[in-house]
Formats: C-alpha cells, structure tokens, sequence
C-alpha cells in the first residue's frame, strides 16, 4: 500500500501540473488511507505537501508573468489569516467526541473525514461542469468586501481540511477581481501556497511529525509536478478536468460511505 501511496503521491503533482490544481484535494485520503495516518493529523501533513507543490507549480506562472501580486495581497490576507486561526484556534478546541447518540459517536476524525468528503464532492461537481466565469472585461477591479468575505471562508475550509481550495479561489478571482482565467489560477497557486505553509506553521509545534514522511510524499509529488507540466505542452489539461472530477467525486462518495457505513 506505501508503494501504491506514492504512485498518487506522484499522480497529485501530475494533476496539479497539467490542469493547474485539483490534485491537492487527494492528499488526504492517500496519507490516511494507504500511510495510515491519522485524519486531523492528515489535514495538518497536507497544508505542507499543498503548501510546496503548489509553490512549484506557480513557477511556470511566474515565469509568464501570471500572477497578479495585488489580487495575491487582497485575496491571501483575509485567507492566511483565516487558516492559521482555525489551525490554532478552532481546530485544537473540537473535542474528540462531538455527538454521542445512543451506539453512535461522531468523533473528531469522523468528523473531518465526512467534512473532507463533502468538500471532493464540491470539488469534483465544479470540475466536471468546468468554467463560465471568464471575464471579458480588460479592466481589472477589485469587489473588496466580497475578496475579503471569500478569503474568510476558503481560509477556514482550508484550516479544517488541508485542501488548497482552488475551486473556490479561481472563481472568486474571475468575479471579484476581474482576472483573466490563466492569471486566476497561477494567483491562485500563490494564495494556495502562502496560505497552506503558514497553515502548517502551526502544525511544527507538534513534537511527533514525521518529517520522512513528509518530505517523500511531497518529493513524490514534485516530481509528479515536473511530468505534469512536461505532458502539459502536449496535452490538453482542460479537457482532462472532467474525467479527473468524475475520479474525485468516486473518491468523495467512498470516503463518506467508508467512513459512515463501512468501518
């Protein structure tokens, strides 16, 4: 099962190559289902694998000059704030059962897995209908209260799960920013980044991370990023997207039925 492990360690950076994101949203499930790691510490060991690959990732972006700095500034602020709060804050407080209702418990890690299912879902279901929020307008204008009401929540969800939230990001960029799509998402990946690291600062007080872990799930993915980015000139990454959605939207389903029915 490792081995298994890093095939979609590497398919990670892949996807996050070749169609700009969506494969962060896998980290989880592949380090607690096939490292056995446990799921709120699952959500920690990611923000650090989202946090590098998505920093390789924007590299290329950078490179064609596809981040907006200011969008990154307005958009990110709001949402680094939010993650390391409920990293600190909200997360550690959650006690371990939260509901006991007769020979049902809903513990904290159940809880986190159902949240993160819930979240492929959403994820996968923007995927597969793909984008019509490409704007069209040359002048780019900032709707701050809603940047920042955005940022708020994506930071949160991104507190709690791990997840890079880029379905949210890319689109609220689009709107609230006027971006075109190719410079939301290399902003993205910057915001992704910036905000998941620091997400992870929080995470290194700890005493036990295992940092060999960490360090081959997220060279694996790197790697994964380098192919991705390589098949990127020949293929199509757009195309791709809905079939990866109708894979994470497979994924989300077992999550929530394994974690609620099956174990």
């Amino acid at each position: 099962m490792v081995v298994v492990g890093f095939i979609l360690s590497i398919f990670i950076g892949i996807a996050l190559g070749l169609i700009g994101g969506g494969g962060s949203i896998l980290t989880v499930p592949v380090l607690v289902y096939l490292f056995h790691v446990d799921p709120v510490t699952a959500t920690g060991y990611s923000l650090f694998v989202v946090g590098v690959t998505s920093a390789m990732g924007s590299l290329r972006y950078f490179h064609s000059k596809l981040v907006h700095f200011k969008a990154a500034i307005v958009f990110g602020i709001p949402s680094m704030l939010a993650v390391y709060l409920t990293r600190s804050l909200i997360v550690p407080t959650i006690p371990h059962i939260m509901i006991s209702w007769g020979s049902f418990q809903l513990t904290k890690p159940l809880f986190m897995m159902i949240l993160f299912g819930s979240l492929m879902i959403t994820a996968a279901i923007a995927m597969i209908k793909g984008s019509s929020t490409e704007t069209k307008q040359d002048i780019i204008a900032f709707n701050y209260p809603m940047i920042l009401l955005q940022g708020l929540v994506e930071g949160s969800l991104t507190g709690f799960v791990g997840a890079g939230g880029g379905f949210l990001i890319i689109p609220a960029l689009v709107i609230f920013s006027r971006l075109p799509m190719k410079q939301a998402i290399g902003t993205s990946l910057v915001i992704i980044s910036a905000k998941s690291l620091l997400g992870f600062t929080v995470e290194m007080s700890r005493e036990n991370l295992d940092w060999s872990l960490l360090l081959l799930v997220t060279g694996a993915a790197i790697v994964g990023i380098f192919v991705g980015t390589f098949l990127s000139k020949r293929i199509d990454g757009a195309k791709l997207k809905p079939a990866f959605g109708w894979f994470v939207l497979c994924m989300g389903v077992y999550i929530i039925s394994r974690e609620l029915w099956i174990n």
